[in-house]
């Protein structure tokens, strides 16, 4: 079973392990490329089996700023990837099916998610169409590997949570 965390201090180090496919890199970056883009508006995330982790992603809280489309009270989803050596065991499946439930906790005035997947990148975009993403119809241009398909994702704002 997946579990979501803000990342901590305590989790830097497994971090630093996590890598992805050579051929993965042109789409997701290194694990320092990464690292260096957090800030106070770019909060990092870890996913994890049995307290260790498996994968990573970031939440851009100011993400609306970057395209036109997106809704004010959006987060956009950055750098999502599942290390390498845990790939095809289901985890980002999961990942992405407990995202919002996560991110209606952690953000709870958020009323979408949105993201950008490369339009090489057919295996991750069949991913977010399963977990509940819908593509926009529009592209992203600005990415360093082509253009990206944007995709959007509603969250539950709080109520509408149903507990």
């Amino acid at each position: 079973m997946v579990n979501i965390e803000k990342m901590t201090t305590q989790h830097l180090v497994d971090v630093i392990g996590l890598s992805v496919a050579q051929e993965q890199q042109r789409f997701v970056g290194t694990i320092e490329e990464i690292l260096r883009c957090i800030n106070a508006q770019i909060r990092p995330h870890v996913i994890l089996v049995e307290d260790k982790v498996v994968g990573f992603f970031l939440i851009d809280t100011v993400y609306a700023k970057k395209l036109e489309i997106i809704k004010i009270k959006s987060l956009g989803l950055r750098s999502f990837f599942i290390s390498q050596h845990h790939q095809g065991k289901g985890y980002a499946k999961q990942a992405i099916l407990a995202l919002p439930n996560y991110l209606n906790e952690v953000y709870p005035n958020a009323s979408h998610l949105y993201l950008t997947v490369n339009c090489q990148n057919a295996i991750a975009k069949e991913l977010y169409l399963k977990g509940g993403f819908e593509d926009t119809n529009n592209l992203y241009h600005g990415g360093p590997s082509g253009p990206q398909h944007i995709m959007v994702r509603k969250l539950a704002l709080n109520s509408e949570v149903k507990h």
